[in-house]
């Protein structure tokens, strides 16, 4: 999709705008293995690799996306090792992280929102939260 990020969907004020083409469904591949990273490949590369696997988005992605993130880990494992970058790789690569949707405005733009569940959440959050919601149920009379 062209143009700037989306908003996150909690963040548009309008939600009854038709935002573009309707979905299509097809059913997913069997859920992939996860190839192994190359020891081979540069620790940047590697990290990035690694990430993937604990990245909330991957949980979309069939067998031909992590056989791309090999691809890209060793595309950017060459670039980081030569001893001059290649522009055009440098170009490629974040180019094929976006496909794969590996930043937040890569997801918005695919309409992937991932929500963050933590369990050792800030204590002194959640009171703020709590209490903002004891003031608004008391100012709404509920």
């Amino acid at each position: 999709m062209p143009g700037p990020v989306p908003k996150r969907s909690d963040q548009r004020r309008r939600r009854n705008k038709n935002d573009g083409p309707q979905l299509v469904k097809a059913p997913g591949g069997a859920a992939p293995e996860i190839p192994p990273g190359d020891e081979g490949w540069h620790p940047i590369a590697a990290r990035w690799y690694a990430s993937l696997a604990e990245s909330g988005q991957s949980q979309f992605y069939e067998a031909s996306d992590w056989a791309m993130a090999v691809y890209l880990a060793e595309a950017m494992s060459r670039n980081l090792n030569s001893g001059k970058f290649s522009a055009q790789l440098l170009q490629t690569v974040p180019s094929g992280m976006t496909d794969l949707p590996t930043s937040e405005g890569a997801r918005r733009r695919a309409r992937v929102e991932l929500e963050r569940h933590d369990v050792g959440e800030d204590p002194r959050e959640v009171a703020r939260v709590t209490l903002m919601e004891t003031y608004r149920k008391a100012a709404s009379g509920g």
